[in-house]
């Protein structure tokens, strides 16, 4: 009798249900290895399909949407050199809300001994050191940051450590003592749009940034934020927009000159290149995500975590499952 392996999933059935569920366990292919997934950080980008718009096809195929895994390697396609079975690795594959998931072999990134037992959800951590590189940030320069979650808090840090003098700017106040925690000179309540603006207009004399980071994704942060960016200054933008087309103000970008930088990345090469920036950020000390990691949860209360994402209780930052 031919019994088929298995692993544990979860499937996204529909609008705000997510569901467990037994599946193949997957083969790796040539070039490919799997990976026995230790956990995978939940994604903002997430949330609107977990809310069901019109384009979202449900159930999801098991694991889907799950896509900032690491585990331990546990099978190796053909061909596949340099890394090998047990091996830890930083993985970006797609499918990682289970207990195993196939990853190309030039999508891992190994984990030194010095992150053994640590967290390590590569494709965020590797997102934050892209966009910082996008940005440009010098020494001197005054960076507002807008939106202070996990990619705000590390982006924080990394300008901090950059010389740059970093005004934080975000709407509950856990985040803005996560701010300064991280090193923000000055922080802001996302409340008073005008308020916000003189603000900054004051802590600068008049001149306002050199950098702003948008890091929300939504309409006002993104009007808010080129507010804030001064003549010739860059604005750019790392919120991820998906919830329909946006509206900018021309006059002030043609105004003051502002160059706008998409900071995302599609080319999974140099999403790889950012995860090995970052583990050897977080393995040499220069920076310690740990305290961003604010709440775990097992793989079959995945709907939990998620709707923690979406509503973001006090003290939440980022959401781990573990399977």
């Amino acid at each position: 009798m031919n019994m088929e392996a298995k692993m544990r999933a979860a499937v996204i059935a529909g609008a705000g249900d997510a569901r467990m569920a037994e599946a193949t366990l997957p083969e790796p292919g040539p070039g490919q290895v799997r990976v026995r997934l230790e956990g995978c950080g939940v994604c903002a980008s997430n949330l609107t399909p977990w809310s069901g718009p019109e384009w979202m096809q449900f159930p999801t195929e098991p694991g889907a949407l799950g896509h900032e895994g690491w585990g331990v390697i546990d099978a190796v396609g053909d061909g596949v050199a340099g890394l090998a079975v047990g091996d830890r690795v930083a993985a970006l594959s797609y499918k990682s809300y289970a207990t195993h998931d196939i990853a190309e072999a030039d999508a891992v990134v190994p984990l030194p001994a010095t992150l053994a037992g640590q967290p390590f959800p590569g494709e965020p951590l590797g997102c934050a050191m892209n966009i910082f590189r996008r940005a440009d940030i010098r020494a001197g320069q005054t960076v507002a940051i807008v939106g202070i979650g996990f990619l705000g808090a590390i982006l924080t840090r990394l300008a901090t450590d950059a010389g740059a003098r970093v005004i934080a700017v975000s709407r509950r106040a856990y985040s803005l003592e996560v701010a300064k925690r991280f090193g923000a000179a000055e922080v802001i309540p996302m409340e008073d749009h005008g308020a916000i603006v003189e603000r900054v207009k004051e802590l600068t004399n008049g001149a306002f940034c050199k950098r702003v980071i948008e890091a929300v994704g939504k309409q006002w942060p993104l009007d808010l934020a080129a507010e804030l960016t001064g003549e010739r200054g860059k604005l750019i933008v790392a919120g991820y927009h998906q919830d329909g087309p946006r509206q900018v103000n021309m006059w002030l970008w043609n105004w003051r000159g502002i160059d706008v930088i998409n900071a995302h990345e599609r080319d999974p090469k140099l999403y790889i290149e950012g995860i090995r920036e970052a583990v050897e950020a977080v393995a040499s000390g220069r920076l310690d995500p740990s305290p961003l990691y604010t709440h775990r949860y097992p793989l079959d209360r995945l709907g939990e975590a998620l709707d923690a994402t979406r509503d973001r209780p006090d003290g939440f930052l980022k959401a781990l499952v573990i399977p």
